[in-house]
């Protein structure tokens, strides 16, 4: 049988190994016993639900070590009931590390928005983006009161987030940990890209009430943004 052999030489990461030794080793010397403590226990207070950019980098942008937030990211920071996996992190997160808070985060200028609002195909992604094209059908009369296709993702990027809060709320994962009266807070915050600043879309609860009582103001604070 013959061997195989590349047209041409695979390109190597042994630089990012190479990266991963001198972090361990910095890590080590500046936090003696960091890696041991690590491996024993994780107790993290946070859930991150955020989009797979890789401009967005969770720890990073809220200035918090290994092991402090529990993380999910996929394209356009979606929740679905019917995702398993991401059903799968937050039922680990909410009934076994026992975190208190769960962050929806998405970002302006995210691609997974901006293809949402595209007539065009895109291949399989299009399936998953019907999610988010949901959204914006929802709120359609506030998403054509400008022409400006910049201005229109980054409203629906907050619009995104704020119905994905409302979806991980009405997770059953959620659903009964309120009912036994765990504590757990539910957030949506927006990243800029431009500015590395989080902001709060106002839509936060720690009960069904709570949720409701938030949804519009949030919902007419993204429509007042821009």
């Amino acid at each position: 049988m013959a061997r195989f052999v590349p047209s041409r030489p695979m390109s190597s990461i042994r630089h990012l190994l190479d990266r991963n030794r001198a972090w361990a080793s910095r890590i080590t010397a500046e936090h003696p016993g960091f890696f041991q403590g690590l491996a024993a226990q994780q107790a993290p207070r946070y859930l991150w639900i955020g989009c797979a950019d890789s401009r967005v980098p969770a720890n990073e942008i809220v200035d918090l070590a290994p092991g402090e937030l529990f993380v999910h990211r996929n394209v356009a920071n979606v929740v679905v009931h019917t995702d398993f996996n991401c059903l799968s992190v937050l039922q680990f997160a909410v009934d076994v590390l026992r975190v208190e808070h769960v962050m929806v985060v998405g970002h302006y200028r995210c691609g997974g928005i901006r293809a949402a609002l595209e007539e065009t195909s895109h291949g399989l992604i299009d399936n998953w983006l019907r999610h988010v094209q949901d959204v914006a059908l929802r709120h359609k009369p506030l998403l054509d009161r400008r022409d400006d296709p910049d201005w229109r993702v980054d409203r629906l990027c907050e619009l995104n987030v704020v119905e994905q809060v409302v979806h991980v709320a009405r997770t059953t994962i959620v659903e009964e940990a309120w009912r036994r009266g765990q504590p757990l807070a539910l957030h949506g915050f927006v990243y800029g890209l431009a500015d590395g600043i989080l902001r709060d879309l106002g839509i936060e609860a720690a009960s069904t009430a709570e949720l409701r009582s938030h949804y519009a103001p949030a919902i007419a604070r993204c429509a007042g943004n821009g």
